[in-house]
């Protein structure tokens, strides 16, 4: 049966189900009910129409619109290809003959709505975790000596001064040369670092990895505020004493010339500064931009003077190690006798605890983590550490 017959019976139909439906009113308004069989009836012609309408609706899936208001029929891809006149070529043994398809590209490219949508198809991929942001290495605290403390207050005393009087004896029984000595009580105070973050208790709960991360994050913002304060601490109420704070102020000693100074030139200098004041170096604090320069020196010849390219050794100068730290200000130095002029002393190291009892955390589902930690800064030996601008490099 073809669409039209289809349609010419579902009309048909539906004229008869008008008719009835108008006489069985018609009764009803007289009070009279409907006879059996009219019911039956009735149903009948109802059914009819549901197979007669389901049939009509197959049809028009099956074929598209054409043209002049005609229809035609729908094909698949795969049809279109066997039905084609190039296909019937190839498959009667006419070898080359090319079989063209009036079909559009599939792409990712095409829209909704469109022959080809292939985007549909496409899904994301996911990568599981957190990308994290880098962490600025933090290398201060190694050249400094460990300690504890289970104080408040680091109180030590210093010599100040020495008079030696040491001398021949030149007659017996005369009396001996006297020597003198000075102290002075110093002291560092403990500072306390902290922060916390808020989070949620149900992110807390259905994502396991951010704890750690958090956990994470606040133990190096502690540790990147200490990197700064054992540097530049001011020493007034809650913060650190810095080493460079402290530190006692280049001046290029006296007796040696050099020509044409240069980045290199003038921490050595500076290494000679603090082995004249009895402090042997025992390191250097440089930017990372500054120790480049240093690496970067050439002889005349475009030779790489203190590292080659491809060595692994680790920044040193002297066979005194180069502590890169993006702490330091490009331009500046700090060398000194790390481990012998100060001492860190850890009162309470960096600790990270939760807590639902802050405000109003417990009204509101949330919890406060903090991070904390609490040291001391002792500078024994303030002339022991050198500070200073680099000279301009001015050749090799």
């Amino acid at each position: 049966m073809d669409a039209a017959e289809i349609k010419a019976g579902l009309d048909k139909i539906n004229d008869q189900i008008r008719e009835h439906g108008e006489k069985a009113l018609a009764e009803a308004k007289k009070g009279l009910d409907l006879a059996t069989g009219q019911k039956e009836r009735i149903d009948e012609m109802l059914v009819k129409q549901g197979e007669l309408q389901a049939q009509m609706d197959a049809m028009e899936k099956k074929y598209a619109p054409g043209l002049n208001g005609g229809r035609q029929e729908q094909k698949s891809v795969g049809r279109q290809f066997i039905e084609s006149e190039q296909f019937k070529a190839v498959a009667a043994g006419q070898r080359g003959a090319p079989a063209n398809l009036g079909v559009k590209a599939i792409t990712s490219a095409t829209t909704a709505g469109t022959n080809g949508n292939g985007g549909v198809t496409v899904y994301s991929q996911r990568i599981q975790g957190i990308q994290m942001l880098p962490d600025r290495p933090l290398t201060v605290r190694d050249l400094l000596a460990p300690g504890t403390t289970n104080s408040n207050l680091i109180e030590y005393v210093k010599e100040t001064g020495f008079t030696n009087n040491a001398d021949y004896q030149v007659t017996e029984g005369a009396a001996k040369a006297e020597s003198t000595m000075q102290f002075a009580p110093a002291s560092a105070a403990v500072v306390t670092i902290a922060h916390f973050i808020k989070a949620s208790k149900q992110i807390l709960d259905d994502s396991p990895q951010l704890e750690s991360i958090i956990d994470n994050r606040l133990r190096y913002g502690l540790e990147y505020k200490e990197d700064m304060e054992l540097l530049f601490g001011s020493g007034a109420a809650g913060h650190l004493n810095g080493l460079y704070t402290q530190a006692t102020a280049y001046a290029a000693p006296a007796g040696v010339v050099v020509q044409d100074q240069n980045y290199v030139d003038t921490l050595r200098l500076a290494m000679l500064q603090a082995a004249l004041a009895l402090y042997p170096v025992t390191g250097f604090v440089l930017n990372p931009t500054d120790w480049a320069q240093v690496e970067l020196t050439k002889d005349s010849q475009g030779r790489y003077i203190f590292v080659s390219p491809g060595a692994s050794a680790q920044p040193s100068l002297w066979g005194r190690p180069v502590s890169e730290s993006l702490a330091m200000t490009a331009g500046q130095f700090l060398t000194g006798a790390f481990k012998q002029g100060a001492q860190v002393f850890d009162r309470e190291q960096a600790n990270v605890l939760l807590s639902s009892e802050d405000g109003n955390n417990f009204t509101t589902n949330m919890v406060t983590i903090r991070g904390e930690e609490r040291l001391a800064l002792a500078v024994y030996r303030p002339e022991s550490f050198i500070k200073g601008a680099l000279a301009p490099a001015s050749g090799g």
